[in-house]
């Protein structure tokens, strides 16, 4: 894409890849993407992952560092969670602009 834009890529602002973590990270990543989400019902909030299932998978891949992996995906939980609220909140807004008139814009064709 930086080659067809005819501008050089900068390191700073691409995107991390999970190879770039530590081991715990990655595993955490792996553990995290299994467990099921939870959405409140009546609003469709997302609330996060259902952490009852992060035991059993612990158990099920034998980990030894289920303290530490438990700590990387609810600080990953917790920066989905912010993420989803607040693209959440701009189509929220979005949408109630949409519905408020907001940035329309009218053409009248009046004949003298």
């Amino acid at each position: 894409m930086c080659e067809q834009m005819g501008v050089e890529p900068d390191p700073k602002r691409m995107p991390l890849d999970a190879s770039e973590f530590p081991d715990e990270v990655q595993v955490a990543f792996f553990i995290y993407d299994r467990l099921s989400e939870v959405w409140e019902g009546m609003s469709g909030t997302y609330m996060g992952k259902n952490w009852l299932e992060a035991y059993k998978l612990l158990e099920l891949y034998d980990f030894d560092n289920k303290k530490e992996l438990l700590f990387f995906m609810q600080l990953y939980d917790s920066l989905v969670i912010k993420a989803r609220l607040e693209e959440g909140k701009r189509k929220s807004d979005a949408e109630k602009r949409k519905s408020q008139g907001v940035g329309k814009t009218y053409t009248h064709n009046v004949r003298g």
